[in-house]
């Protein structure tokens, strides 16, 4: 069985607001992460209306990497607008399915999305690229804080 582990935590007040790093993160249950703009529900950007869970969103180091090794594409954390940067974690089979984020329980809900407005913000072609790559939208299950560090695994109890 896998383990991978949460590299970075990152979240913005509002649609098209940088992304802000964070030391740790309070994320609540049927709510998203504490101060981040699916929160707080306000300007919540241009997919919110779709049916789906979005109270975090997850992506890997890998596809970075891969963006660097392959294409000559930096995307630093900051850039690509998901939440949780992860090591080592196979977010495109977690759909319906329970882990942990070190205390945290999340639900895996659909994979996200890409679209064009990433280009515009970065400046870079990426968004094709990100095909079946762009992360994955998750429900809180049980909340609590994460830190970057924290092990990522099945949720053995569900």
């Amino acid at each position: 069985m896998w383990q991978g582990q949460l590299l970075s935590i990152h979240t913005a007040p509002k649609a098209r607001a940088p992304m802000v790093e964070q030391t740790t993160a309070e994320l609540i249950a049927g709510v998203g992460i504490k101060g981040d703009r699916y929160a707080i529900g306000t300007d919540t950007g241009t997919y919110s209306a779709q049916p789906d869970v979005r109270e975090v969103t997850l992506i890997e180091v890998e596809t970075l990497e891969a963006f660097a090794r392959d294409h000559d594409i930096t995307l630093d954390a900051q850039e690509h607008r998901r939440n949780l940067t992860t090591r080592d974690v196979p977010l495109n089979h977690l759909v319906g399915r329970r882990f942990r984020v070190g205390d945290v329980v999340l639900e895996g809900g659909r994979l996200n999305y890409p679209c064009r407005y990433i280009d515009m913000i970065t400046k870079k072609t990426i968004c094709d690229l990100l095909e079946h790559r762009s992360g994955l939208n998750c429900r809180i299950i049980t909340g609590g804080i994460i830190r970057p560090g924290d092990a990522i695994r099945l949720d053995v109890d569900k």
